[in-house]
């Protein structure tokens, strides 16, 4: 619910309020990874959906992401298939990307979610794959592997 403030002294503590939090924030080490969770160093599916959601963007990883953030293995499979994007199991660029809940399987050592492109066109169109991640949280996150078959529902 919304409340919308009238005095202008609730308005200053308000301002001020807000002016020590950007002040503490700016003041935190730039290297400062938020703790995890997870007690055994993997990273937990909160996390995952942030860096797919990073990854992917709105349209599709950048040359950045897909030279840092892509395990070997992957950026060789998408060498092989010039003309289709391994990455996004697409030939063209989507209109909009959304990322789906995260699993995370600690005995397979992945997490994984449904990414689902949307597609420009006359009716528009979406379609689905699987984005899965290394769960070791002692290593940079990577995106390991896409599965181009629709997900389960």
């Amino acid at each position: 619910m919304f409340r919308v403030f009238r005095s202008s002294a609730v308005r200053v503590g308000c301002t001020a309020a807000l002016g020590l939090g950007l002040a503490l924030a700016a003041s935190a080490p730039a290297s400062a990874h938020p703790t995890r969770t997870d007690p055994n160093n993997r990273y937990t599916a909160e996390e995952i959906h942030h860096f797919l959601e990073g990854f992917y963007g709105n349209h599709g990883p950048r040359p950045w992401e897909r030279e840092h953030l892509v395990s070997d293995q992957l950026k060789e499979e998408a060498g092989q298939n010039p003309g289709y994007d391994v990455l996004l199991c697409a030939q063209n660029t989507p209109r909009r990307i959304d990322v789906g809940e995260v699993t995370t399987a600690q005995s397979a050592r992945v997490g994984w979610a449904t990414v689902t492109t949307h597609w420009r066109g006359s009716p528009a169109t979406t379609s689905s794959f699987t984005a899965y991640v290394d769960l070791d949280g002692s290593r940079p996150m990577k995106l390991l592997d896409v599965d181009c078959g629709t997900p389960e529902g």
